[in-house]
């Protein structure tokens, strides 16, 4: 090879190939929608299929018990 060339880049391999992704402190944070998994459906199903008036008073220990729960991984509701 030349004066200013360079070498070209090996190929993607099962090490490698992670290699470009972002290596910051947010790779441990889990994604918002991989968690709390059980305490969202819960209060889904109990506000898609509530019976009163007023799901949100209904539902709303478990609408705390999900906020709760993300809260837990970092996230803000």
């Amino acid at each position: 090879m030349g004066a200013g060339q360079s070498t070209p880049a090996p190929p993607p391999t099962a090490a490698n190939m992670g290699a470009d992704l972002k290596t910051s402190g947010d790779a441990a944070k889990p994604k918002p929608c991989c968690v709390c998994k059980d305490e969202k459906a819960a209060r889904d199903e109990c506000m898609l299929f509530s019976k009163t008036d007023n799901a949100q008073q209904e539902c709303a220990d478990l609408v705390t018990k999900y906020k709760t729960c993300m809260a837990g991984y970092g996230f803000k509701i």
